[in-house]
């Protein structure tokens, strides 16, 4: 809503297999391969024009995988506590059914969600166990065990490799007192960008666009009207895209 107050077209999308699209009738293949080509088939039916691909967490391995492939559709990358420097989830596909429908189990689980949940924040959230029932909301969703045993039995993210072919510019924002990753992965990432900044949130944990949203939005209009600046001189339409997980 803040970046739309600012003037931007905006888009919320559920990637493939994690949100609340009803995948009930068809349960699609949910592999990385599938949800690069269904962001690709939305962005081509309703974007259609350069974007700016925002991802945060896992979603900046999934913004990084669909700039690397299909960098015509990507303008400008903004990461926001990337989680990119994980190898996968390996091939699992000789590994027993049970045995990823059982971590999936685990994934979903109260006592897990609570502790992430906590790890999430800086500041513990008025409303702690309604944070963590939102956040688990998709889980519960009849296709969701299928979706996430598909993307794990088929290796997940692994997109170290990718991150110097990235071309465009890039904002890295993280939360200073990220519990989940490290914001030396912060640093990293920024120096292993061939085109970076990076932006910190002070006395923010993991989700800075939810914890801190008015500064985390700042730093997102500073960056694009930074370089709106640098080409003046040229007619330009920004749209943002929110990769959800």
């Amino acid at each position: 809503p803040l970046l739309e107050d600012a003037g931007l077209e905006t888009w919320a999308v559920d990637i493939l297999g994690w949100g609340f699209s009803n995948l009930v009738e068809t349960r699609p293949p949910c592999d990385i391969v599938s949800k690069r080509e269904h962001l690709y088939q939305f962005w081509r039916s309703y974007i259609k024009r350069p974007m700016v691909l925002v991802g945060p967490s896992l979603g900046a391995a999934v913004a990084i995988d669909f700039a690397v492939n299909y960098p015509e559709a990507v303008s400008k990358l903004i990461f926001i506590g990337a989680s990119v420097y994980a190898e996968g989830t390996k091939d699992m596909t000789r590994m027993p059914k049970f045995v990823p429908y059982a971590g999936v189990f685990v994934l979903k689980s109260l006592p897990l969600r609570l502790f992430a949940t906590r790890l999430a924040f800086y500041k513990i959230p008025d409303g702690l166990f309604d944070w963590v029932q939102i956040g688990r909301l998709h889980c519960l969703l009849p296709w969701w065990e299928d979706a996430t045993v598909n993307f794990m039995i088929t290796g997940g993210y692994n997109v170290i490799n990718q991150i110097k072919q990235v071309k465009q510019k890039c904002l890295v924002l993280w939360g200073e007192d990220d519990g989940i990753i490290s914001n030396k992965q912060a640093y990293r990432l920024q120096q292993e960008l061939p085109s970076a900044i990076l932006r910190q949130v002070g006395q923010c944990g993991h989700i800075p666009h939810v914890e801190k949203p008015r500064e985390a939005a700042k730093h997102v209009l500073d960056f694009l009207e930074g370089d709106s600046l640098d080409k003046a001189d040229q007619a330009s339409s920004l749209s943002s895209t929110l990769v959800s997980t």
